[in-house]
């Protein structure tokens, strides 16, 4: 779910440059963005547990290097996925926001922030959501040792 407020960067950008208010037509741009976001930082973080599950499979404590590792490999091999469905989605966007006919002004406020925000999704789910998540496998490698070596000690 965080990718959703990355989505909101981008798409509150590029409506603050066009200078669009927010409108109902707006609000549905963000509501087809929020589904998009969501699709793609799934398609991240699935890839890199999938990555993990394999790991864990041959060894069942890891170290923070070996998170590192698959967040990278899985991060890295994802990287044409992740740009060919948000590109292909701005490449959708762009002929609705070069209109000029009929309702094209109702149409830019819905592309507008789908635009932006496909944008700012794609960079920041392959650079900032799999740190974010490494940490946060990370933290939670640590309370597993913890807790085993707490349990050993015990016994």
């Amino acid at each position: 779910m965080l990718s959703i407020p990355f989505a909101l960067i981008g798409g509150i950008w590029l409506i603050y440059a066009y200078d669009y208010n927010l409108s109902v037509a707006v609000a549905v741009g963000f509501i087809a963005l929020a589904g998009m976001a969501t699709e793609t930082g799934v398609l991240v973080l699935n890839f890199i547990d999938v990555e993990l599950a394999k790991l864990r499979q041959r060894q069942s404590i890891l170290s923070a290097a070996d998170i590192k590792n698959i967040v990278l490999s899985a991060t890295s091999k994802r990287v044409r996925p992740i740009a060919m469905t948000a590109i292909s989605t701005m490449a959708g966007l762009v002929p609705i926001m070069l209109s000029q006919g009929t309702g094209s002004d109702v149409t830019h406020r819905i592309a507008s922030p789908m635009l932006g925000g496909m944008l700012t999704v794609m960079i920041l789910n392959l650079l900032v959501l799999p740190v974010i998540y490494s940490f946060i496998l990370q933290w939670q490698q640590a309370n597993k040792a913890r807790l085993v070596s707490t349990r050993l000690e015990k016994t």
